[in-house]
């Protein structure tokens, strides 16, 4: 899939989302990306060999404190290339494409993995 196609399928992913994790997206980038760079997921996650759909980068908002500024920006990495590879299906990519923004944006609201079950997405 092209490029643009597939930035496409994320934006019209972000407007099926539900509107309290929209509404908490504000101050929150989300960069696409073809595949996980080895070096990045070496540093983040400790396993350069790490194969991910997606990755929050950042502070949670429940651990954020009024007036902290000058950090960097949380930002959600979206990887296009193992989505791609993984979801063939056009239909079931944009499912994946929806659940990976979630689970991600769960993330920077400090939420875990059970919220996901509650609003669908397991």
């Amino acid at each position: 899939m092209r490029r643009r196609a597939f930035e496409s399928l994320v934006r019209r992913a972000l407007k099926r989302i539900p509107k309290e994790f929209r509404d908490v997206m504000e101050n929150l980038e989300i960069v696409i990306r073809r595949w996980p760079d080895p070096d990045f997921m070496q540093e983040v996650l400790g396993d350069r060999h790490a194969m991910a759909y997606g990755l929050f980068v950042g502070t949670p908002l429940p651990e954020q404190h009024v007036g902290d500024w000058g950090g960097l920006p949380a930002v959600i990495h979206i990887y296009q290339g193992p989505l791609e590879r993984d979801f063939p299906d056009a239909e079931n990519l944009a499912r994946e494409v929806e659940i990976t923004l979630v689970h991600e944006v769960a993330h920077y609201m400090g939420f875990d993995e059970e919220i996901l079950t509650e609003y669908g997405y397991d």
